[in-house]
């Protein structure tokens, strides 16, 4: 029998704390709940295992678990899915927990894009497709079924680097900063970085410019760390000018050019937390990561910043709350699995090819 959602809606926090501390020691090694960076503080405290999204899938698919309960978004329970064992089973706690980066790329798009790319260039032999992770199982079934490859924050220099290794262009989707704050800091020109708009013919690009173009960069952002600004620096450094200023590669390539570091979500945290006492520090990145090692390094002197003074959440993050997890743990007691995400086993096959491509070469 399925608990509806509808009992737990108007439950406080603190007494859907008590059913998930409950249901987990009656679970027990059966289920493990992975809780991103960017998840808020109530449900974030539940995690068995923290960090971005590409550990949690590879964390969750080494344990001994039969149910992975990921406090993210969908993209994500679909990778833990593809990486899992075929004997365990992905939940997200609320459907409506997606990326507003992710769906700005979506397969038919990338399917047109790639034939009218095909009427101008031999783009199979010469442009090598390449998703960042915060995408759809089926973009990454495309790269797979093209030779092509996953990036993360992380890596996507060396992704760059084996891309262009094999073919001399690349397609970068869907987060066009990431890709573009990447390709300068390979010594790419702008001018060899162009955007493709999926809502204009073309792309909105004429046929010299694709032709010299090394990067192809799709129209797609992430709507949080766009609310970063290199004039929140600049003013900010005016009353502080001892801070170092760190920046997620998804903002902007303004903001990267004046920040000091530019890293993922697990490399802010180790920046921050190996830097010197009594430092000060302006972050362009989620407001909950912020936040909580604001008050992690407190002790040591260190004053952590949220770089926009508008204060901007991922709210789709924000979705899973303490009341769907106490759902989806308390039916998982009950004998009901709620929410699975599972992926089409043409799409997983060709997904996993292109995560392994990734996993290969890091």
């Amino acid at each position: 029998m399925t608990l509806p959602i509808q009992n737990y809606a108007l439950l406080s926090d603190e007494e859907c704390d008590e059913l998930i501390i409950a249901a987990k020691q009656k679970l027990g090694q059966r289920c493990i709940i992975l809780g991103h960076h960017y998840q808020r503080d109530e449900v974030f405290k539940h995690a068995d295992i923290t960090g971005d999204s590409l550990k949690l899938s590879r964390e969750a698919a080494k344990s001994a678990a039969e149910y992975i309960v990921f406090c993210g978004v969908h993209f994500m329970a679909e990778v833990a899915d593809i990486l899992s064992r075929p004997e365990q089973i992905a939940i997200l706690p609320d459907m409506a927990a997606g990326c507003s980066m992710a769906d700005m790329a979506n397969k038919v798009n990338v399917e047109k894009c790639w034939q009218q790319l095909a009427e101008i260039i031999d783009v199979e032999n010469t442009v090598t497709p390449v998703t960042y992770i915060n995408s759809a199982a089926d973009l990454k079934a495309f790269c797979g079924k093209h030779e092509g490859i996953v990036c993360t924050s992380s890596n996507a220099r060396k992704i760059l680097e084996w891309s262009f290794s094999r073919r001399e262009k690349v397609l970068f989707f869907p987060d066009q900063h990431l890709g573009r704050t990447t390709g300068y800091l390979m010594g790419i020109p702008l001018e060899e970085m162009v955007v493709w708009d999926f809502d204009k013919p073309q792309g909105g690009l004429t046929v010299e410019q694709i032709q010299k173009a090394k990067i192809i960069l799709w129209k797609g952002f992430c709507s949080v760390h766009q609310v970063f600004k290199p004039e929140h620096i600049d003013n900010f450094l005016a009353r502080y000018p001892e801070t170092k200023v760190v920046a997620h590669p998804e903002a902007c390539f303004e903001v990267c050019q004046k920040a000091d570091y530019i890293g993922s979500t697990e490399m802010i945290l180790k920046i921050v937390r190996e830097g010197e006492p009594n430092t000060r520090w302006l972050v362009a990145t989620e407001l909950n990561l912020v936040n909580r090692l604001h008050e992690e390094c407190k002790s040591q002197g260190k004053n952590v910043h949220f770089m926009s003074p508008t204060l901007c959440m991922c709210s789709t993050m924000f979705r899973t709350d303490p009341q769907h997890l106490a759902w989806v743990l308390e039916n998982l007691v009950a004998g009901t699995v709620v929410n699975q995400i599972k992926v089409n086993e043409q799409d997983a096959m060709l997904a996993k090819k292109a995560l392994d491509n990734m996993l290969s070469v890091v």
